[in-house]
């Protein structure tokens, strides 16, 4: 496997409040932990403490002293491809989702007939929430959250908006359960506070999943005057105002484990940390040792910190060079609560959960990557073992270019074997053109800009089509 690039270098029940339905476990059910998974948006791999960055992240870092961090861990290179990926635990291709992300203007979102992690969850019993970034279709009530298995959803359904005014495209993209919540506060402290609602006013004889998909440190670059002030050191200032974000949302994670730790259930709940994908280096982010970041096929773009904690179960500090993606999570946190997926389509993923433990890594299949940064750009990339082919596919041309890397010694994809080794490239090209004939026929892809006279909702909420 390849090395780790840093070694190169109180009782009541809120349920009509919350959204949570009140319905005891069944008798004689093992007890299932309590799941709380964490995904930031944007964070870079040089963007954590643990991995010797100047942006300090004491609680982010508390967590991967206190279980098992990831070196390996991939994602998507953008944010709607990792969200499907990550709650469906199959591969984004299949579904149309894996080019680009829903844009405020598209009419689609991850198919209805795609069964979802909190679905799953809600079979084993578990009461079920999302806090934070939704990204995964908004045009119709049927592809919002509260009508995808979770209980209770508080948030946004686009992928960026304003921290502090909460709008995107000059309409409110804020609310609790379908209904806009004009509220004031900065998301990243207002996400922590409901989060720590949903844990204190939870229904304390089910488990609880809790899904907290923050839209920090995603542009645009807004952060508290005191946060940043706190950054002085950073002379850059999009790094600065970057990190700044960073810094915020880590001290939120803390709101979060604080909230466990006071409720006693934090050794009975399973923490999974991670980012959606790279860091953009325009923004601030870094990604360093990694190559190029979000929006690329390169590592950079898709590999990113990762963390599991379970006290008792997963022992405490162990690096792990297990390679996982984000597909894997579903079935990896469904064995964990002593289930699995109950999808009717097969899985992508594989359950680690095993190899997590044990921390005996298990073996991959190819892993598939692929992007559109713009119109006139595809990128794809597979990962077999050691070895990563990139291709490059220039449009409308189709003129394609394929360099070949090899992971365990050039983490850094600095040197082209594709020269050296033309069958391996003809072979995972190959795979890589069956891959995307998984693409659906209807062939959904969106557009960089918004159709001539779209015109944005006043309030996204309302704008959902029945």
């Amino acid at each position: 496997m390849p090395p780790n690039p840093h070694t190169i270098s109180r009782r009541h029940c809120l349920a009509g409040g919350l959204g949570l339905a009140a319905q005891p476990a069944a008798r004689g059910a093992p007890a299932r932990p309590n799941i709380l998974l964490v995904l930031a948006d944007d964070l870079g791999w040089n963007d954590v403490g643990y991995h010797a960055s100047e942006i300090r992240t004491p609680n982010i870092d508390r967590l991967a002293q206190g279980g098992v961090r990831f070196t390996h861990c991939y994602a998507y290179p953008l944010c709607s491809p990792t969200r499907a990926a990550l709650l469906t635990g199959r591969s984004p291709m299949r579904y149309g989702l894996a080019y680009s992300v829903v844009r405020p203007w598209s009419p689609y979102g991850l198919p209805l007939d795609e069964h979802i992690m909190p679905q799953t969850f809600k079979a084993l019993g578990y009461q079920t929430a999302i806090l934070g970034k939704w990204h995964l279709g908004h045009a119709n009530r049927r592809h919002l959250p509260n009508a995808r298995g979770f209980d209770h959803f508080y948030g946004h359904v686009n992928g960026a908006i304003d921290y502090f005014t909460h709008m995107r495209e000059r309409g409110i993209d804020w609310q609790r359960n379908g209904v806009s919540v004009p509220e004031e506060g900065y998301t990243t402290h207002l996400l922590a506070r409901e989060a720590v609602r949903v844990i204190t006013g939870r229904d304390r004889s089910r488990p609880l999943f809790l899904y907290l998909p923050f839209n920090a440190p995603h542009s645009p670059l807004q952060a508290p005057e005191e946060a940043i002030a706190a950054c002085s050191h950073i002379a850059d200032p999009r790094r600065r105002t970057f990190a700044a974000m960073v810094e915020t949302m880590d001290r939120s994670v803390g709101t979060v484990l604080g909230a466990l730790e006071k409720e006693g259930i934090a050794g009975n709940t399973l923490v999974v940390f991670l980012s959606d994908n790279g860091g953009p280096t325009g923004s601030g982010a870094r990604n360093d040792p990694l190559r190029a970041g979000k929006a690329t096929v390169f590592e950079g773009g898709i590999r990113v910190p990762a963390i599991m904690r379970w006290p008792g179960r997963l022992p405490a500090g162990r690096e792990l060079d297990q390679v996982m993606t984000v597909q894997d999570v579903f079935p990896t946190l469904a064995s964990a609560a002593g289930g699995k997926s109950l999808a009717s389509k097969p899985l992508d993923g594989d359950d680690l959960w095993a190899a997590v433990v044990a921390g005996r890594p298990a073996q991959r299949g190819d892993l598939f990557f692929a992007v559109e940064p713009d119109d006139k750009i595809r990128q794809l990339a597979v990962r077999r073992g050691a070895w990563k082919l990139v291709r490059r596919i220039e449009k409308p041309l189709g003129r394609q270019t394929d360099s070949l890397f090899n992971l365990d010694d050039d983490p850094q994809e600095r040197t082209d074997f594709a020269s050296r080794h033309s069958d391996l490239v003809r072979t995972l090209g190959a795979e890589l053109d069956r891959w995307q004939g998984l693409h659906p026929r209807c062939q959904i892809f969106t557009t960089l800009n918004p159709h001539p006279g779209w015109v944005p909702p006043k309030d996204w909420a309302k704008a959902a089509a029945e």
